[in-house]
């Protein structure tokens, strides 16, 4: 590395430009918007599968009385929209009370673009 001829070799410049930084933004922007409107459906899911769980653990005696224990707990639950008591299923697996429900959420992301989520779930058996 003298004056004369030989030249330093130059390290790599390291950092972001402006369009990566745009782009990156962008994306983190877009996957915020995407868990903003997925989720209040995955929260009204949980609320759903903690009602039937309740109510499973009650062991209710006729499928009309779990129905009307679970529209009890929608009104209570603010958050409950996309299933009704008609819309459970009941039956009995050795010899306890099961729930079940199952239902489509879409939810729209811009213009005629939406995502599709399919949610079902059961209780877990009873009051074990």
């Amino acid at each position: 590395m003298t004056r004369s001829g030989s030249h330093r070799p130059r390290t790599a410049q390291r950092g972001l430009t402006l369009f990566g930084l745009l782009f990156w933004a962008l994306a983190a922007g877009f996957v915020g918007y995407l868990l903003v409107r997925v989720l209040p459906t995955v929260n009204e899911y949980v609320t759903i599968q903690r009602a039937i769980d309740k109510i499973a653990a009650e062991q209710p005696a006729t499928v009309a009385e779990a129905r009307a224990s679970f529209d009890r707990q929608k009104d209570v639950e603010f958050s409950i929209s996309a299933v009704s008591g008609k819309d459970l299923e009941v039956t009995k697996e050795n010899d306890r009370v099961v729930l079940a429900f199952a239902y489509d959420k879409e939810i729209p992301v811009m213009g005629p673009v939406y995502i599709l989520i399919k949610y079902q779930g059961r209780s877990k058996g009873g009051g074990r």
